[in-house]
C-alpha cells in the first residue's frame, strides 16, 4: 500500500458508508491489487481481470470490514480468494476447450493453462487446490504468510487462530505442499 495511514482511514470511512472515500480507496489500492494478483497469476491480463474482481468485491463488501485488523490484511484475503477463483475459471475453460487438430510444436505453451517449471505459480495454485481438498484448514496460513507475505501475527489474526497454531499449520502445509511442487504432481 502506498501510505497505510490514509488507506486505513479511507477504508474505515468507506466501511461506514462514505461513497467518496470508497472511490478514493479503490483508486488508491488498484496498483497494489494488480501487483498482488500477479503473485498468483503469471499472465498480466489474468492478474488484471482478477484485480477487477477484487475491486468489485471490495466495493460490494467494504461494509463487512470492521476495522479490528488492518485493511491491508482484509484486502489480502480478498485478493487471494479472487485470484484463486480466476485460476480455477481459467483451468475449467481450458479443460472445456477441444484439443487443436494440428499440434504446432513451435508454439509456446500458454502459461495460463500449462505448468512448465516445477515450483511455478501454476504449480503452487494446483498444490493449493489439492491442499484445500485434503487439508482445508492448512490453506489459509500458507496463503496469508507465504503468498500474501503477511507477518506471522497478521496471518494468525486473519486465519483466526493463535500464533502458535498458525506456525504449526504453516509448517504442516509447507511439508505437505513441498513434494507436490518438487515432482509437479
Amino acid at each position: 500500500m502506498p501510505d497505510p495511514a490514509p488507506t486505513e482511514d479511507l477504508a474505515r470511512d468507506a466501511a461506514a458508508g462514505d461513497a467518496g472515500a470508497l472511490d478514493l480507496l479503490l483508486r488508491e489500492i488498484r496498483p497494489e491489487v494488480v501487483r498482488r494478483c500477479g503473485r498468483f497469476l503469471p499472465c498480466r491480463e489474468d492478474a488484471e481481470e482478477a484485480a477487477q474482481d477484487v475491486l468489485l468485491q471490495v466495493a460490494r463488501r467494504i461494509g463487512t470490514f470492521e476495522g479490528r485488523s488492518r485493511f491491508s490484511t482484509w484486502l489480502y484475503t480478498v485478493v487471494a480468494n479472487c485470484s484463486r477463483q480466476k485460476y480455477r475459471e481459467l483451468r475449467r475453460r481450458a479443460a472445456e476447450q477441444p484439443a487443436p487438430a494440428d499440434l504446432d510444436l513451435d508454439r509456446r505453451a500458454d502459461p495460463r493453462t500449462t505448468s512448465v517449471i516445477a515450483g511455478s505459480r501454476l504449480d503452487l495454485l494446483e498444490a493449493l487446490d489439492r491442499l484445500e481438498r485434503e487439508r482445508p484448514h492448512l490453506v489459509g496460513p500458507l496463503v496469508y504468510r507465504d503468498i500474501c507475505q503477511l507477518d506471522y501475527a497478521e496471518a494468525a489474526e486473519r486465519a483466526g487462530v493463535p500464533l502458535g497454531t498458525l506456525k504449526s499449520r504453516l509448517h504442516e502445509a509447507r511439508r505437505k505442499v513441498r513434494p507436490w511442487l518438487a515432482d509437479g504432481s
